[in-house]
């Protein structure tokens, strides 16, 4: 399956936005999450929902950050509320199988102060 994460760009912190991941296949087999990496950081996991729909959030973005999936249209989608500066980072998608994991190309997410 091949990926393309979009919906990112530059807003004030305080400020929503939304990332939408686009899939080559289906992917209501897969466990599919989103990660992000800043400047001169490791890539971290944001959040993750499993095959069940069952999500998972990294402290920093929980309560603010909601994941869902589509399995019918084949997307995943990363709502983004009370974005703060710190939530700067290229945001990549991800789908993950017992057999394969891919990675789409990712999405800059800047939040201004």
């Amino acid at each position: 399956v091949q990926l393309q994460a979009s919906g990112g760009g530059l807003v004030q912190a305080g400020g929503s936005l939304r990332l939408s991941c686009a899939t080559s296949g289906r992917i209501f087999n897969y466990n599919v999450g989103w990660y992000r990496q800043a400047p001169g950081k490791q890539r971290e996991l944001v959040a993750t929902i499993t095959r069940g729909g069952s999500a998972n959030y990294a402290d920093s973005v929980k309560g603010r950050f909601t994941i869902s999936r589509d399995n019918a249209k084949n997307t995943v989608s990363l709502q983004m509320n009370s974005l703060k500066p710190e939530d700067t980072a290229v945001y990549y998608c991800n789908a993950d199988s017992p057999i394969s994991t891919a990675w789409g190309k990712g999405t800059q997410v800047t939040v201004s102060s």
